[in-house]
């Protein structure tokens, strides 16, 4: 029995069956590389699902966390963490925000913004005012609250009886929205690009739009940009490509550089309503996650990683676009920065599986939809080296 399949057989013995695991142990590795346990290498263009955006062990990110393990590795929020208060700090400054919750994931942020929402609306009066929109094919997290949130069915079979108060449209047309809105709604929550949904763009016209509703009815509107944030659609946050700003916005993923950590950030007006005792989250924000995201969000901002994302991403966007006029099943190529979206006309999952074999990581969202979402750090010759592979793929379909 090989290293590998001894971990698997053991894995496979005792972990929860919670994943789709594809046969691959890993053990190591360096920017756009991750080895397994066998000394295979790979080329990552999932980045731990848009977690490595800095590539895998960052000497930034080792370093903080190296430093900040020496010193002080966890304390009670109930004290003031100066790491925390430095990463907020730079947060607000980069956004539209005011003040910033911290916690440990996607899913907590979005329990966040959900329970700000609507204890928002209820410090105001408006006790009846509770619904959140959200749309069709979108994905807020794995919880109770945000499965509801979320509009794949597939998510919620089987933990019903879900939360209520949500209700979900067509992503990218505006009269659904505003013709679902009602006297309970006090919420619109979107990604600006959805991910999971198989990276799907908006049209143009409509984010601005949706701002425009939400002030004309007074609600909030909430952007999740777990996946999306973080440089990985050519900008520090995806909304900045509209100049649509929200009230509250949920980060998590590439926050840290592969540390868990989640953030909500919203305006003042809207942050005072969660006050001493209302939320909170033990190890939200504590030492070594918080400098390890000032190491990692210092790296985007200082070192060309967002300029790299921008010529990279549009120099993938040609290549895949040359794949799609050489092999007729590819029905359309869609994303921005380095967030693509390749939909086919037959099913993803075995070119996915014959990728692994060949050394290449990619996956498939809704069945049809492969996705790429490589570190911000990759290079031209890398890109190459992927393209070249999947077209080697796509000649034997």
């Amino acid at each position: 029995m090989s290293g590998s399949e001894n971990w698997i057989e053991r894995g496979l013995t005792h972990v929860a069956k919670t994943y789709g695991r594809y046969p691959l142990v890993a053990a190591s590795g360096t920017g756009c590389w991750l080895t397994d346990i066998d000394g295979k290498r790979y080329l990552d263009f999932l980045a731990g699902v848009a977690v490595n955006n800095l590539g895998h062990c960052h000497p930034k990110v080792v370093k903080a966390l190296q430093e900040q393990a020496e010193k002080l590795l966890h304390c009670s929020n109930f004290y003031h963490i100066p790491a925390q208060i430095e990463l907020a700090e730079i947060l607000c400054q980069n956004s539209f925000g005011d003040r910033v919750f911290f916690c440990n994931s996607g899913a907590e942020a979005n329990e966040a913004a959900i329970k700000l929402a609507r204890k928002y609306n209820s410090d105001k009066g408006h006790k009846g005012r509770f619904e959140i929109i959200t749309a069709n094919a979108s994905f807020h997290g794995r919880t109770l609250a945000t499965i509801s949130a979320t509009g794949q069915e597939k998510m919620q079979t089987g933990f019903t009886p879900l939360m209520p108060g949500f209700k979900y449209v067509p992503f990218g047309e505006i009269l659904a929205l505003e013709e679902a809105i009602s006297a309970t709604t006090c919420a619109i929550m979107l990604e600006p690009i959805q991910g999971e949904g198989g990276v799907n763009v908006p049209p143009e016209g409509y984010l601005p739009a949706v701002r425009k509703l939400c002030n004309d009815n007074e609600l909030l509107l909430i952007f999740d940009e777990v996946q999306v944030g973080m440089g990985r659609t050519g900008h520090l946050f995806a909304y900045q490509h509209d100049n649509v700003e929200p009230d509250i916005m949920t980060l998590a993923k590439a926050l840290a550089g592969g540390p868990p950590i989640g953030a909500m950030i919203a305006r003042e007006k809207h942050a005072e309503a969660l006050g001493p005792g209302t939320h909170g989250s033990t190890f939200g924000g504590n030492p070594l996650v918080a400098a390890a995201a000032l190491a990692a969000l210092s790296s985007i901002l200082e070192d060309g990683v967002i300029d790299n994302c921008v010529a990279m991403g549009s120099y993938l966007r040609k290549k895949l676009e040359h794949l799609k006029e050489k092999y007729p099943f590819i029905v359309d190529v869609r994303g921005r920065g380095l967030m693509f979206g390749m939909e086919l006309s037959i099913e993803g999952g075995e070119i996915v599986k014959t990728a692994l074999g060949r050394g290449l990581l990619i996956n498939c969202t809704v069945g049809k939809v492969l996705r790429f979402v490589p570190p911000l750090i990759v290079t031209q010759n890398e890109i190459d080296q992927m393209i070249s592979i999947l077209d080697g793929i796509f000649a034997e379909i």
